[in-house]
């Protein structure tokens, strides 16, 4: 009989417990706010499966679904796997990123350095070597200036100016992205220009040397340039005036009385 009623109140313990933890996680979930995950509406979006480098065309195994709740995503973020692949990565993207569509450009054929090339700009090369390169420092998404050398005919001396500012660098050799920040000597460097850019380039290329020099990617303000002093002007050297020599002229006065003549000079 003591065995049973033992038994009988472990058992009613027990219970008695469970229904107080359950009543506990109740009321904390009821101060907490919290709510069962099936009553939360998500959007589901596309993020990146992997690091997605500059120029690289996206694939199936770049890409992976991601649930959000409802609301926190972009409106420009991508919905659907079959929306971003085939397209071409325009900047750096990291693994984790939810893919906007402000990062990726259109590609339909050719080369995926032409969906690299924004609206109404050129893709121009121009061969390099270790020096016009930067010694190879130059890599794709760098921003360089144009400096160009040509003989002044009039005064037969060299003349360097600064032609292009602030072009993009589109590919180095035959590739439009890389993950090593490493030199490597490059033969040709591609730069995105204007149409009329691109004629300067080319013009400046026929009349002398280029040389291209790498700017810093967090500029955005153009340096004030100091112009060097002007040369002084010539000064004029007047010639001395010579003095006429003095001619001594007779200036004797002559005096008449009645039949006297009489000369005498003048006392100075």
């Amino acid at each position: 009989m003591f065995k049973r009623r033992g038994l009988f109140l472990v058992v009613l313990s027990l219970s008695m417990g469970g229904f107080a933890a359950w009543a506990a996680n109740s009321w904390v979930q009821q101060r907490l706010g919290l709510a069962d995950e099936a009553d939360v509406p998500t959007d589901t979006v596309v993020v990146a499966a992997m690091d997605i480098p500059y120029g690289t065309k996206v694939s199936a195994r770049h890409l992976r679904m991601l649930a959000l709740p409802e609301g926190t995503a972009s409106p420009r973020a991508f919905r659907e796997r079959a929306d971003v692949e085939d397209m071409v990565a325009t900047i750096n993207i990291m693994s984790g990123d939810i893919l906007t569509r402000d990062r990726f450009a259109e590609h339909s054929e050719g080369s995926t350095l032409a969906a690299l090339v924004s609206e109404a700009m050129r893709a121009v090369t121009i061969r390099v070597d270790d020096v016009v390169g930067v010694a190879g420092f130059l890599l794709p998404g760098n921003r360089v200036d144009v400096l160009a050398t040509r003989m002044d005919n009039q005064s037969r001396r060299a003349i360097t100016e600064t032609i292009l500012k602030n072009l993009k660098v589109l590919a180095v050799d035959q590739t439009a992205s890389t993950q090593d920040s490493d030199p490597v000597i490059v033969r040709a460097v591609t730069l995105e220009m204007t149409p009329s850019q691109s004629e300067t380039m080319v013009k400046a290329k026929s009349e002398g040397t280029i040389q291209l020099t790498l700017r810093n990617p967090m500029e955005t303000r153009e340096l004030a340039e100091v112009l060097p002093p002007p040369a002084p002007a010539p000064v004029a050297r007047v010639a001395p005036r010579r003095r006429a020599p003095v001619v001594e002229t007779d200036t004797s006065i002559t005096i008449i009385r009645g039949t006297k003549v009489n000369s005498t000079k003048p006392q100075t």
